[in-house]
């Protein structure tokens, strides 16, 4: 395995592989979630790289980007057939304020677009870098950033890179809390309080398997939530899987939702079918 620090050492790491490139990009805080990304690509590609970069970009000021988990030296440790590791600094990545800037375009604007309006803009900005500085064949995200892929997706395609994007199944702990570098913000009760999320987008696709209408979804899941002290929500939602519009008829869905656990922020989704 190489680790790059700059954008030198990685093209001279790039340039001693052969074959097919798969880029899996995280934030670091490594979890299951993250290595079955890795797993995926490596079962595709030839030579897999692994970013690993806390955007400022996409963080809002007053959000988590001075305390977000940052320990390179065991995220590399659990990286197992990985050929390259590009983790640079905020220097390297940005050596000046952007001039040029990424527009995400209106599905940016609603749902984490909505509580987080510079999120999306930042996101696809370090991406964007990242496909270029690579150049990869594939590169693999998770469905729990439903939008995010989303977004990815369709700047790939609108702006015509040549790779494709993959998706990897939500992965989850035994409890069926979604991971996410930031569960490791909650108190062991606030984990219990958190299943919450879970259990209330299983209500709804549990309705929606029996022929519910998409009212009849989302009182389901707003029974669970709503009742459950300690959770307050931001949104719970029933989109259109590509477009992200209210879906209002049947259809191929998404339940979707964030809440606040304590001072922790959490997404969620399912897949549903109307």
């Amino acid at each position: 395995m190489i680790i790059a620090h700059t954008r030198a050492e990685l093209a001279a790491a790039l340039a001693q592989l052969e074959g097919t490139i798969g880029l899996v990009m995280t934030m670091g805080a490594l979890h299951e979630g993250h290595l079955s990304l890795v797993e995926a690509a490596r079962a595709e590609a030839d030579n897999v790289v692994v970013s690993i970069y806390v955007n400022p970009l996409q963080f809002a000021p007053g959000e988590d980007y001075d305390t977000y988990p940052r320990d390179l030296e065991a995220d590399i440790a659990l990286l197992d057939g990985v050929a390259v590791v590009f983790a640079p600094t905020d220097e390297e990545m940005y050596p000046r304020d952007p001039l040029v800037r990424i527009n995400p375009g209106p599905v940016a604007t609603v749902l984490e677009g909505k509580t987080r309006p510079t999120h999306f803009a930042g996101v696809l900005q370090i991406v964007h870098k990242v496909f270029n500085l690579v150049r990869p064949d594939y590169a693999w995200f998770g469905q729990k950033d439903a939008q995010q892929l989303a977004l990815i997706r369709t700047m790939v395609a609108d702006l015509n890179m040549p790779l494709e994007i993959r998706a990897v199944p939500i992965k989850r702990e035994p409890s069926g809390l979604a991971m996410s570098s930031r569960n490791e913000y909650l108190t062991p009760q606030e984990r219990e309080t958190a299943l919450a999320l879970s259990r209330a987008l299983n209500a709804g696709r549990e309705k929606a398997e029996s022929g519910a209408t998409p009212e009849e979804v989302l009182a389901a899941a707003h029974g669970v939530v709503d009742n459950t002290p300690g959770v307050k929500l931001d949104y719970l939602v029933l989109v259109d899987r590509e477009t992200f519009v209210s879906l209002n008829t049947h259809g191929e869905g998404l339940l979707a939702i964030a809440a606040w656990v304590g001072s922790t922020r959490l997404i969620d989704n399912m897949e549903v079918t109307l």
